[in-house]
């Protein structure tokens, strides 16, 4: 048996977001905030 600090500020054991889980990794690619695109798909029933 040996002591384990549980509060130690090391390295984390999980990532909080997967390379996978960004737009990059799902093959995409969009600079700052744009939010024309969202603009341009809203449906008709918003309006």
């Amino acid at each position: 048996m040996r002591p384990v600090d549980l509060f130690d500020e090391g390295l984390p054991v999980l990532p909080d977001q997967t390379s996978d889980d960004t737009d990059l990794g799902w093959g995409e690619w969009r600079s700052g905030s744009d939010d024309s695109h969202l603009l341009e798909e809203r449906p008709p029933h918003w309006g």
